[in-house]
């Protein structure tokens, strides 16, 4: 049985979307292959079994039949940890995932994805650089887009693997503007080469893959729901804040955006609803909702704004809701104040679902283009010993 072990400099990095393509990749070629997530921070219970919740979504894509003791032998759930320092938890939970290993002895492969950067994990004594050490697996780093960034942590997180005695298989480097950066990979290639890390791979950015849908934003912020707008599931294309005059905003904001805003600007919601109804399709008499001398502002604009996020509580009068209303805009109003809603909008962890069929398609369509899954099956090896 081979084994590689996917690391990541951090969260978000796409640890998932690279378990998924592979994994895919390795069924494809008609090898016997197994997932198992050692540690998993993000519990859920299905078929009344808890496991993480990326194990249950190679589950549930790929009908695997091992149990999600295998697949997900540690998973950490709330006081867990408090627990752990305490000296509440006894038992040997490196045993768990030795006993998880034995599982897959007859498979072709085993592809292990670990949690967060090599040092998460730690405080509970597994570590992904000790998880890696105890399955003996070569790990391959992944990291997201930029130049100087990503080698400076991926060569900081192979330190770590190299002090347990983890061998650095090669990196992978995620969300890359291709376009807009030619010739990076060749860059990426010769930044990681004096570390002897060789780079396996680039994935060209979607914003479909980071980026969260409305619905995400929705439940992320715990608002209250004002307009759903006209699909929940749409993915924004990026974020702006309402904080300046009505005709600067308009000028940072396009048909994708998500505006967060105080309840209070009116003057803001109602430039960006007029503008959106004012659009090519758009059949809104402006000087129902802004003065005259605004309207050559408006005129022609190809629709403002995805949706709103109003903060701080604040209600807008009946008018300004109805506007939103018309406008058919996404709105939401929390009680935080905008930075700390911006926050956590930043911070959204966006995580692929089994019911994400576009989304899975696409992950699987990326990986091989992108990723030359023979090369990087050929790090693959297998350990010096299977504990029983």
């Amino acid at each position: 049985m081979r084994q590689l072990y996917l690391a990541a400099t951090g969260q978000n990095r796409g640890k998932t979307t690279a378990s998924l393509g592979l994994l895919n990749g390795f069924l494809e070629r008609g090898l016997r292959t197994g997932f198992m997530k050692p540690v998993g921070q993000r519990t859920v219970i299905d078929h009344g079994q808890p496991a993480d919740e990326d194990a249950v979504l190679m589950h549930e894509i790929f009908d695997l039949r091992e149990p999600y003791s295998a697949m997900s032998p540690v998973h950490i759930p709330r006081g867990f940890t408090k627990a752990y320092i305490a000296g509440e938890v006894v038992e040997d939970l490196g045993d768990r995932i030795r006993r998880a290993q034995v599982t897959y002895a007859d498979h072709d492969v085993l592809l292990v994805e670990g949690t967060g950067h090599a040092g998460v994990g730690a405080v509970i004594g597994l570590s992904n650089a000790v998880v890696a050490a105890l399955l003996d697996a070569p790990v391959i780093i992944i990291s997201e887009g930029g130049v100087g960034r990503p080698i400076d942590e991926i060569v900081l997180n192979a330190s770590l693997f190299e002090r347990h005695g983890v061998g650095v298989a090669g990196a992978i480097v995620n969300k890359v503007d291709i376009d807009a950066q030619p010739g990076i990979r060749d860059i990426l290639e010769r930044g990681l080469a004096p570390y002897g890390i060789p780079l396996l791979g680039v994935l060209p950015v979607r914003p479909i893959l980071s980026n969260p849908t409305l619905e995400m934003i929705l439940e992320g912020v715990h608002g209250e729901e004002i307009h759903p707008g006209p699909d929940l599931d749409r993915v924004i294309d990026g974020v702006a804040i309402g904080a300046m005059e009505p005709g600067h905003m308009l000028e940072r904001v396009g048909p994708g955006t998500l505006v967060i805003v105080p309840g209070d600007r009116e003057d803001v919601i109602l430039t960006l609803t007029t503008a959106h109804l004012m659009g090519p399709a758009g059949t809104a008499n402006p000087g129902e909702f802004v003065g005259r001398g605004e309207r050559s502002m408006l005129s022609g604009h190809e629709g403002a704004a995805i949706g709103l996020v109003l903060t701080g509580g604040y209600r807008p009068r009946q008018a300004v809701l109805d506007a939103i209303r018309r406008a058919d805009l996404f709105a939401t109003i929390v009680a935080e104040d905008t930075y700390s809603v911006a926050s956590e909008v930043h911070d959204l962890l966006v995580k692929t679902h089994p019911a994400d069929t576009e989304k899975i398609a696409l992950i699987k369509a990326l990986v091989a283009e992108n990723l030359d899954i023979e090369r990087i099956l050929a790090v693959a090896r297998e350990p010096a010993q299977i504990w029983r």
